[in-house]
């Protein structure tokens, strides 16, 4: 084996896969975007929900089947549309 081999990939340009089109580039963008906005708007909805539950007594979340030291990570989980699928 020279230098040469080890130096210069085996495998020709020819065979290495073509970048995908502009249009696809387009639409993953599209894709994540939207994406982008429904996390945003769950995770607002989260704010408000945590903020009005977090105004209850003790006693009324624990009515309520919550609890105060998981109430963001229940609220958050409660709005997250992703883990719902």
């Amino acid at each position: 084996m020279t230098i040469l081999d080890q130096i210069l990939p085996s495998v020709p340009l020819t065979e290495v896969e073509p970048a995908g089109s502009y249009s696809n580039w387009i639409g993953s963008i599209g894709e994540r975007i939207s994406t982008w906005i429904d996390t945003c708007a769950d995770y607002y909805a989260a704010a408000a929900m945590y903020e009005q539950l977090s105004a209850l007594s003790h006693a009324e979340l624990m009515r309520r089947g919550l609890s105060r030291a998981s109430l963001a990570h229940d609220v958050r989980d409660a709005c997250d549309r992703n883990s719902k699928l």
